[in-house]
Order: structure tokens, then sequence, then C-alpha cells
């Protein structure tokens, strides 16, 4: 993995190269090799889940496929969905949250929504599930560093719950805090960023009809590494803006200070939507390169506007986009 020295001379495990697939493979066999054939230690147990993460054994859910919100791309590998993240709890390397995602529990699991509401309330998993029928919507999620993926998510629209606690006339954010337990999480005992992680939307974004609770993927439940039990997604906005295993959410006055943006401002700001005219200080933005599809020497996809979703244009009208980026 690359160590790039960003502006402001902070030490950002971020990079812009992918790995080329052939070498990724290799390494992620030799890894299962060693841990078959001499990692002393390693419960079968725990071995035993990181297997079901890869091959896709996890708890069906059952979604009615909403025909408004399907991307018109070919999805993305579940394989490739799976193993390729960015998920910083459990390692920096792509390959890490597959790895070593096996020791996060999932249940029991409680969310606390609270802040500027009427009704403020904790939720279980099993509640969370249970508040809005169930949707399958295929999202595009455009990362940061300049690969996409397509995805079937499974979840509701996050005003679903919006109007379940009824924010006040203060609320203007939504702010969302992810898990922080260093013994489940082991990249937690890293300072790569102020844990626990946590990021926001406005009140208008989190309204959209695109903002995804989202509690599966490809009819199952969430595998751990890719943010179980309940995340979030916005497929206008890069993937850091998504909170992953999410344990509160707050309806707040303020614009939440996220975790990305207080660490390196300059690169990272509070609105972080998909824009090709705005490059990140390290590299550019205009293309990107679709995981499992576009080989890593082919041609790069130009990147969409807003990721291809103009429908949220109106929230940013009269904007300078450069500026709240």
């Amino acid at each position: 993995m690359l160590i790039k020295r960003s502006p402001n001379g902070i030490d950002l495990p971020f990079s812009s190269e992918i790995t080329p697939r052939d070498v990724f493979e290799s390494r992620r066999s030799f890894i299962r090799q060693m841990a078959v054939g001499s990692i002393a230690g390693a419960s079968l147990l725990e071995m035993a889940n990181r297997e079901a993460f890869a091959q896709g054994n996890l708890p069906k859910l059952a979604a009615k496929a909403n025909p408004a919100f399907v991307a018109p791309d070919k999805q993305t590998a579940y394989k490739d969905a799976t193993t390729y993240n960015n998920f910083y709890e459990f390692g920096t390397d792509k390959s890490d949250p597959a790895q070593n995602a096996g020791t996060l529990r999932t249940r029991p699991w409680t969310v606390s929504i609270e802040g500027e509401v009427k009704k403020p309330m904790t939720l279980d998993i099993d509640a969370l599930l249970k508040l809005a029928p169930l949707e399958e919507r295929v999202y595009r999620l455009r990362c940061v560093e300049g690969w996409s993926m397509v995805i079937p998510w499974i979840g509701y629209s996050f005003s679903e719950l919006i109007k379940k606690v009824e924010p006040t006339g203060n609320a203007k954010y939504v702010e969302f805090i992810t898990l922080d337990d260093k013994k489940q999480m082991p990249g937690i005992n890293s300072r790569i960023i102020q844990w626990p992680y946590t990021e926001g939307l406005r009140m208008d974004e989190a309204n959209h009809p695109l903002t995804l609770l989202t509690l599966g993927m490809y009819g199952e439940t969430l595998p751990n590494q890719n943010g179980a039990p309940v995340r979030m997604v916005m497929p206008w906005k890069y993937g850091f803006k998504s909170g992953k295993s999410i344990v509160k959410i707050r309806f707040v006055k303020e614009q939440p200070r996220t975790s990305w943006s207080v660490l390196a401002p300059s690169e990272y700001g509070f609105y972080a939507n998909v824009n090709p005219n705005v490059d990140h200080p390290r590299w550019s933005q205009a293309s990107e390169r679709r995981i499992g599809e576009d080989g890593f020497l082919a041609r790069k996809r130009k990147t969409l506007m807003f990721n291809g979703y103009d429908q949220v244009a109106p929230l940013y009208a009269g904007m300078d986009l450069k500026k709240f980026y």
C-alpha cells in the first residue's frame, strides 16, 4: 500500500492507484493458504465466518425491487464488492475488511436516534428491518480514490425513519456515528482518524428519496466488511460519506464535524458530491475505473456529475460546488 503525504503534511493511507487484479487475487490466495496451513491460534469459527462472508452465505432478506432506482449498468460481482473495500476500522488495505471483519458482532445491535427530535428512540436491528418495506435498489458507488462499483442494496429511504422521530424546527443536519470498539475493530487501535467515525448530511439531503438506510445487499443481510448490520448509502456522493456499522443518529442544529473533513479539510469536504470538475488535490476526479469490469490497462470511463443522479441537482442550486465540495 502506498502512503502519500497530503499538502497539509498529514500522512494519509489513501492511494489513487488500484492494485492489478491478478496481483490482488494471488495475494489473497497466498493469505488463505497461510491461514489454512500455518496460522497458529486462529479459531475455526472465525475462519468459517470469513469464508461465509466471502461466499455470500448470509441470511436472506426479502425485498421488492424498486424500478425507479435501478442503475442500467452491469452489476459488480459479489466477490469483488465484498473483498475490495474501504473500512478503516478493520485495516487500511482494500483486502483487510474481508480478512478482519469476522470479529464484528452484529447481534445484539441497537441504534439510538436523538437530538432535535420530538420522539427520540432506540431501535434494535429487527425493529429497523421492520420499520418500512424493504426495497432493492441498484446504485452506483463512486469512491473518491477513482474506482466505482454497481451494487444491489437493500433498505428503504432514510426519510421513513425521519418521519418516525419527528425532527423539530431546530434540526438542520443529521449526524451518523459508527461503532467504536477496539476489541471488535482492530483498525481502531491506529490513529488514522479520530474515532468514532462520524459523517453527516444536511436535512434536505437526508430527506431525499435516494438516501438509503441500508440493511443488506445482493439479496442478503450486509456482510460485516460492507458495514453490517446498518449503514448509509447516498449514491451521488463519494463513498466515504456512507457511514458503516452505525450505532447513533443525531439530529443537530450545526453542521457536524465529519471525520475526513476534520482530518484533511482541503481534501475532503462536508458535501462530498461526485463532481468530475473538482479534482482531489492528489488526483483527478474526471474518470474512474469500474472494479471487476474495467481491466487495469483499459481506458477509464468518464465520471458523471453527481454520479449520474441528476435529480439531486436542485439541492445545490446557486451553490459554488468548487467551494462547497
